[in-house]
């Protein structure tokens, strides 16, 4: 008797996945969204741009750029986590929606852990630190000096709240016992013409921001965030280098999908982003704009997340910064 009303239960099973067999297999029949959550020309943006060109042609159909700012980068995060997981919603987010935010944040509106997956990390690039060039300062060391001798009149931006642009000054700022108003942007474009406009002193944002203006005369770059000089950017001294120790971090962009979205075609993703990666033209035109391609597999990502959420909540906590 079990067995027999095992049998329609059975039966069910193997029809569903037989259903999500055929789903996989005809899947991709229209285009597919990946949602910036910052503003054109951001970092995300540019990756999400030049991946999406090689990998529309791969998929056989259109890849679609959304972007969609705001809230430091939790809207279209948010947007996508609560997105249906069809294949064909995805968002390209960095360090500050898919982790930081998790302790920042008394309430958060999405939970990037459960309600997205992971498919894979697409790239990563220093931030840079930076000041006009009519600024007098030179060096880390003298811009840390010249907030200790004026409390109270320097302002900073970011690429948003929550980001490694901010939580790396709000670092540096516990290190070194100074103060800095920070003021958010949607994008780093931004964060770095606010600089320019004099609406702010000094910002730490990717370099594919600083660069054109430092080649244009515009802004001096003081140190770059990573805890090696970057290859693209070498004449630039790491924090470390600069005087200030424990102050190392790497912007990440990863390409995440809504917790539903079958595993057959989140694998394919990852397999086709890792071979567009590997392409020669694609790295020439990501180091072109001051970023290294990762890559790796869905596990790598999700173990990368964890250990980042390991890492940075410490640094969060410590630096007594909390969003409502």
């Amino acid at each position: 008797m079990n067995k027999m009303s095992a049998l329609p239960r059975f039966a069910a099973a193997v029809l569903a996945l037989a259903a999500g067999a055929a789903f996989a297999q005809a899947w991709p029949n229209k285009p597919i969204r990946i949602v910036v959550p910052y503003g054109a020309g951001s970092s995300p943006d540019v990756i999400a741009r030049i991946v999406g060109e090689e990998l529309g042609p791969r998929l056989g159909q259109p890849v679609v750029i959304e972007n969609r700012p705001g809230a430091g980068g939790n809207n279209g995060t948010g947007l996508v986590a609560k997105a249906a997981g069809d294949g064909y919603s995805y968002v390209i987010s960095t360090n500050g929606p898919l982790v930081y935010n998790t302790v920042l944040y008394k309430k958060l509106p999405y939970d990037p852990f459960t309600e997205l997956r992971p498919v894979v990390l697409a790239g990563g690039q220093a931030n840079v630190c930076a000041v006009r060039t009519d600024s007098g300062i030179t060096s880390l060391k003298e811009l840390v000096d010249a907030m200790k001798k004026n409390p109270g009149k320097f302002n900073f931006s970011s690429t948003g709240v929550g980001s490694l642009s901010q939580l790396g000054v709000e670092l540096l700022k516990v290190k070194t016992d100074t103060f800095a108003v920070h003021i958010p942007y949607a994008s780093s474009p931004l964060a770095i013409l606010a600089i320019l406009q004099g609406d702010v002193q000094f910002a730490c944002v990717p370099a594919v921001a600083v660069i054109p203006q430092v080649k244009a005369g515009k802004l001096r770059t003081l140190a770059v965030s990573t805890a090696k000089r970057s290859q693209l950017t070498p004449d630039i001294p790491t924090m470390k280098e600069a005087g200030l120790s424990e102050i190392e971090n790497l912007a990440w962009m990863a390409l995440m999908a809504p917790a539903s979205t079958p595993n057959d075609i989140v694998q394919r993703m990852n397999t086709e982003i890792n071979a567009v990666l590997a392409m020669p033209k694609v790295k020439d035109k990501l180091h072109a704009q001051y970023m290294e391609p990762i890559g790796g597999s869905v596990q790598d990502l999700q173990r990368f997340m964890q250990q980042e959420l390991k890492v940075m909540t410490p640094v969060i906590k410590r630096t007594g910064v909390t969003m409502e």
